[in-house]
């Protein structure tokens, strides 16, 4: 069987969120690009990004205690915070774009409110979430933001969680009315809907990247196999992005360039509690998420969350972490050891051997029993029955692993974009926050990869129509803020929250 040869100016491997992201991106800043996306399953959308496979909470730094650290002389740091609630307003500000242009017709398929809380108890915790909320309320990314002690305002936020609770323990949550589930599957799934439609653009389902080498003449030459067929294909093309999810390591490592070694992966599986009470589904209307426990890892913070997926309520507990040595949901058993590499055995090892704590954690989470994840849900549901809940898979996320000078290998729980130094080739390696900042990834992705471009007055005003705020300090300037925040609450059909500072 012959193979066939094709020329497209982009390929992208992976149908998810970021390729779905950056290949929109692309076409509304250049529309004569010719782009091939090659997905090795058979529907886009399957792995990390589906709605199952990871927490749709649209990761805005609202809840999420661990981007604001206690330092040592006991005042809290927002400048994480800060970095990514701007990060997530970027990409209501492209979603809000997508809506506008017709791309997506009713935002509500992927996208509505639900307002995010954080949620603790006893002094200390106390404490640490009155000092972050006085902390955050300083910056404009944070206005609205309400705290509270009194137990009867918290059961009007959370009826759920108090039912049942001991209140003579000091309790306290913060609740943010601006925050929103998202069904980045969904989404994903409109974006690259709108890709096949233009003209230019071929999505290829049940394709396999076997490999990859840059030529002489410059170009990449990609090597994908039909696993229905068994037909062969190879591209020749400028520009290669590796959105692969837990994929996208073994795919950097493969193509050889200099800036991949080094880099290493830990995989970590995910498990939720899912309810199957459509009367306690009903009780609950938020994101609560609490503090993780002393020496566990950022993963690890317990939520319970109300999600909207294809339009019914849910709610989710979790997440209970695992091993296994898979990258993806659907992958192998073989992919971490074969994922082992010369220029990487010695910051994976090293990694390892300075996060024992983090592997005592994950063989205590494989050998839970049901009982344990009970008793876990029951810190938030104190009257959770095991009868209204059942175990639900969720999507792998594989950590990454690079060099340090210092300790040899550090283990990151971010996302990391690695790329040529010449921008020929560009992989996303990471998980968390990873799709609620998809579109900031990209936008700085697009400037690292295709500088002169990016810096023309022709993209530059395409970028600005997409991103309106792109170039500002959101937490520097409080009007333009509050405007943004409410064109796209009103574009994305999303609740507008006025509420004051302390409830």
């Amino acid at each position: 069987m012959d193979k066939i040869v094709t020329t497209p100016d982009v390929v992208l491997i992976g149908a998810g969120i970021m390729s779905a992201t950056l290949g929109v991106m692309l076409k509304q800043l250049q529309p004569d690009l010719t782009i091939e996306i090659y997905e090795r399953l058979g529907e886009v959308a399957s792995e990390s990004t589906d709605a199952w496979n990871n927490a749709g909470t649209g990761h805005s730094a609202f809840c999420e205690l661990n981007y604001t650290p206690e330092k040592p002389d006991g005042s809290i740091d927002i400048s994480k915070a800060n970095v990514i609630a701007e990060w997530f307003e970027q990409s209501r500000q492209f979603w809000a774009f997508l809506v506008e242009q017709g791309i997506i017709d009713d935002p509500k398929v992927f996208i509505r409110s639900v307002p995010h809380m954080s949620f603790v108890w006893g002094d200390k915790n106390v404490e640490f979430l009155r000092k972050r909320f006085e902390a955050m309320t300083t910056s404009p990314l944070f206005q609205g933001m309400q705290y509270s002690e009194e137990y009867e305002q918290l059961t009007r936020w959370m009826p759920l969680i108090m039912q049942g609770r001991d209140t003579s323990q000091p309790l306290a949550a913060t609740r943010m009315e601006a925050g929103t589930d998202v069904n980045f599957g969904c989404l994903t799934r409109h974006m690259f809907k709108y890709l096949k439609e233009m003209g230019g653009v071929d999505l290829f389902l049940n394709h396999e990247v076997r490999s990859f080498r840059r030529k002489e003449d410059g170009l990449w030459r990609v090597r994908v196999k039909d696993l229905n067929t068994k037909q062969k294909r190879r591209a020749r093309t400028k520009f290669v992005f590796i959105g692969a999810g837990g994929g996208s390591l073994p795919l950097l490592l493969e193509s050889g360039i200099p800036e991949g070694e080094g880099f290493g992966g830990f995989p970590v599986s995910g498990q939720w509690l899912k309810c199957t009470n459509p009367y306690v589904i009903a009780k609950h209307q938020a994101k609560v998420y609490g503090k993780a426990a002393v020496g566990s890892p950022p993963m690890s913070v317990p939520h319970l969350d109300t999600r909207v997926i294809n339009g019914k309520k849910a709610l989710l507990f979790g997440p209970y972490a695992g091993f296994t040595t898979k990258f993806l949901k659907k992958g192998s058993f073989f992919d971490l050891p074969l994922s082992i590499k010369v220029n990487n055995l010695r910051p994976m090892l090293a990694a390892g051997y300075t996060n024992i704590p983090l592997t005592k954690y994950l063989i205590s989470q494989v050998l839970q029993s049901e009982e344990d994840r009970i008793a876990a849900l029951r810190e938030y549901v104190p009257t959770a029955r095991p009868e209204d809940w059942e175990l639900e898979i969720a999507g792998q996320r594989v950590q990454v692993i690079k060099k340090d000078e210092e300790k040899g290998g550090v283990l990151e729980f971010g996302t990391e974009v690695v790329s040529a130094a010449d921008g020929s080739l560009a992989a996303l390696l990471g998980a968390s926050p990873g799709a609620s900042t998809a579109v900031s990834i990209m936008v700085d992705l697009i400037f690292k990869c295709f500088p002169q471009k990016a810096n023309s007055p022709e993209w530059q005003s395409k970028i600005k129509e997409m991103i309106p705020t792109f170039g500002h300090s959101l937490k520097d300037e409080p009007q333009l803020t509050e405007e943004m925040r409410a064109y796209t609450s009103r574009v994305l059909e999303l609740e507008e929250a006025h509420v004051p500072h302390r409830g």
